[in-house]
């Protein structure tokens, strides 16, 4: 019996274009995100049966993916479940800033961010471990409670990087190496092991 994870980020963000660390600060969707995430509805309703559609959608409770798990959801007339484990990191004293902006003022810890972001944090914000735990707390709670169905989680960046690397076994070090675009769609299959059917899919 194998129970399918669609995890998908987000569509794009008001202001994305100034590359600016989000964290718990509540953005709407862009009108170029709601498109985004239009298509990948359109593109999940149409490779999936109705036996074998979605039984369920999860999503943070901030309003990007909650907007974005309820057009998600839409084709199958279910209402998205928020989950606060979802949530993305919270980013301290970096929330809000853009990425010049930081480098400009912390530039060390910037650096130290980058090169490992497992014994980096940033001031005031969650650790990389702190979040792995209540991600995957909440990713393991959800799937244990649908196994053997097709569900659909709506995250972001940060908390689907963490969770790909613990399903593929890659050190949290190298959580940067996996990347995730607004949209992008990360198929799940979990058997007795996970296997993962694609990794960043933007339709």
């Amino acid at each position: 019996m194998v129970t399918k994870v669609y995890l998908i980020r987000h569509g794009e963000t008001e202001g994305a274009d100034s590359r600016r660390y989000k964290g718990h600060i509540d953005v709407p969707l862009s009108e170029k995100g709601i498109e985004q995430v239009k298509r990948l509805s359109r593109y999940l309703s149409r490779n999936s049966s109705s036996d074998a559609g979605v039984k369920a959608v999860y999503a943070s409770g901030l309003s990007r993916a909650v907007k974005s798990a309820e057009i998600i959801a839409e084709p199958y007339a279910l209402a998205p479940v928020i989950v606060e484990g979802l949530k993305e990191r919270n980013f301290g004293v970096w929330e809000g800033m853009s990425f010049d902006e930081i480098k400009e003022k912390y530039p060390d810890a910037f650096d130290a961010w980058a090169k490992n972001p497992l014994k980096f944090s940033p001031m005031e914000g969650e650790s990389t471990l702190d979040v792995k735990v209540r991600a995957l707390s909440a990713f393991n709670e959800i799937v244990n409670k649908h196994k053997g169905d097709t569900i659909a989680l709506v995250a972001h960046g940060g908390i689907n990087r963490v969770i790909l690397c613990d399903l593929l076994g890659v050190p949290l070090e190298n959580i940067f190496r996996i990347e995730q675009d607004f949209a992008a769609l990360n198929s799940i299959e979990l058997w007795d092991y996970p296997v993962i059917r694609c990794i960043n899919y933007v339709v």
